[in-house]
C-alpha cells in the first residue's frame, strides 16, 4: 500500500472518530480532478494547524488515492519534515517537497511545484509559509486579516507554461484541534470531539492572472518581474480571504456548521 493512500485511509478514519467535518464545494475540486485536463491544478488555503495537511484530504473519495495524478504534491519545511532519515522518506514517499525556509523562491521545492503543474499534476500550497491560528490575525476596525502570502505560489504561476486551474480553499476548527502554545506532550496530541469545516471554492477566473502574467516580458527588469509577482500573490491571496469571510465571518474564525 503506498503512503498516500495509507495516509488518506488514516485520517478518513478519525474525521470518522474523534472529530467531525463538514464539507462544502467539495464538486469543484473532483470535476478538476476528473476531467482530462493537460494544465495543473493548483489548491491554497489557509494553514491553521500541524494537521491541515493531511487531515483536510481524509474528505476526499478514497478513489483519488489510487492514481498518482490526482494525489497533491505540497510544499513541506525541511525544518520540520526532513529532519532525520525515517521523516525523509516517508515525506518524500507522501509527496511532500522538502522546502527551506528562508532562502527564498528561487529553490529547487519551487522548481519542482513548476514542473509538476507543467506534466498536469495538482499542487496544494498553504502560502502564508507558517501555521497562523486565527486568534493571532491582525485585525482592523473589528475586521480579520489574513496574513499576507509568501511569494513562491507568485513565481510559480508566473513561469508555469500555462495557468493551472486554481481553486481557493478555507479550512476551519483545526485550530481548536491541534491548539498552539500547549506543553509538551499535550502539543502533539489532538483534542477530541472537535468540529472541523473544509470548504472548497469555486475554480478562479483567469483572466485576471493572465493579464498580469503577460505584464512582463523577456526585456522586464527584475523590479517589474518582482511587482507582477506580488500583484498575481495578492490575487490568490484576496480569494482565499474572500471565501474565509464568507464561512468563518470578519473575524476569520468561526467554524460553518
Amino acid at each position: 500500500m503506498s503512503i498516500p493512500l495509507l495516509v488518506h485511509l488514516t485520517c478518513k478514519a478519525a474525521l470518522n472518530t474523534i472529530c467531525s467535518v463538514s464539507v462544502h464545494g467539495l464538486p469543484h475540486l473532483e470535476a478538476a480532478l476528473s476531467a482530462a485536463r493537460t494544465n495543473g491544478l493548483v489548491t491554497l488555503a489557509n494553514h491553521i494547524s500541524t494537521l491541515d495537511d493531511p487531515l483536510t484530504w481524509g474528505v476526499l473519495p478514497t478513489k483519488y488515492f489510487l492514481n498518482p495524478r490526482t494525489i497533491r504534491w505540497t510544499l513541506g519545511a525541511a525544518d520540520v519534515m526532513y529532519t532525520n532519515p525515517v521523516f525523509s522518506a516517508f515525506f518524500r514517499r507522501g509527496q511532500v517537497l522538502e522546502t527551506v525556509r528562508g532562502i527564498g523562491i528561487y529553490q529547487p521545492s519551487v522548481d519542482t511545484a513548476i514542473d509538476k503543474l507543467n506534466n498536469g499534476n495538482w499542487v496544494h500550497f498553504f502560502s502564508e509559509g507558517k501555521i497562523n491560528q486565527p486568534n493571532t490575525y491582525p485585525q482592523h476596525d473589528g475586521i480579520a486579516h489574513l496574513p499576507r502570502f509568501k511569494w513562491g505560489i507568485g513565481r510559480v504561476l508566473m513561469e508555469a507554461s500555462t495557468l493551472p486551474v486554481i481553486i481557493p480553499m478555507w479550512i476551519a476548527g483545526f485550530d481548536s484541534l491541534m491548539p498552539e502554545g500547549r506543553s509538551f506532550p499535550y502539543k502533539y496530541l489532538p483534542r477530541p470531539g472537535t468540529h472541523l469545516s473544509v470548504t472548497f471554492g469555486a475554480p478562479l477566473d483567469l483572466r485576471e492572472l493572465e493579464a498580469l502574467r503577460m505584464t512582463t516580458t523577456a526585456h522586464s527588469t527584475d523590479e517589474e518581474i518582482a511587482q507582477t509577482r506580488i500583484q498575481i500573490t495578492s490575487t490568490l491571496h484576496r480569494a482565499v480571504e474572500a471565501l474565509g469571510r464568507s464561512m468563518s465571518g470578519d473575524l476569520l474564525a468561526r467554524t460553518p456548521e
